[in-house]
């Protein structure tokens, strides 16, 4: 089975829109689902960049699946789709 990427955004308007809250991730999914995942920070996935004025920020990508206004049970079970539990 390939491992799923987990990339949260730190950019500015993803941290301050609720990606610090985010980081706790980081902990949690190495636990959670060992080598099965690898979560990582990016400074940015330009994602809000694509339609700015209708932000929903903060974003996360799961594999290319994009979480948006990710918080972290919306990670949490996109992981848990990809991996088929």
């Amino acid at each position: 089975m390939a491992k799923v990427n987990v990339k949260v955004c730190l950019g500015t308007t993803c941290f301050v829109m609720g990606s610090a809250n985010l980081q706790e991730l980081i902990e949690l999914v190495p636990r959670k689902y060992g080598d099965l995942v690898d979560v990582a920070g990016s400074p940015c996935l330009g994602l809000c960049s694509i339609d700015w004025e209708f932000s929903k920020a903060p974003y996360v990508k799961v594999d290319d699946e994009v979480i948006k206004e990710a918080t972290v049970e919306k990670v949490l079970a996109a992981i848990d789709k990809k991996l088929g539990k």
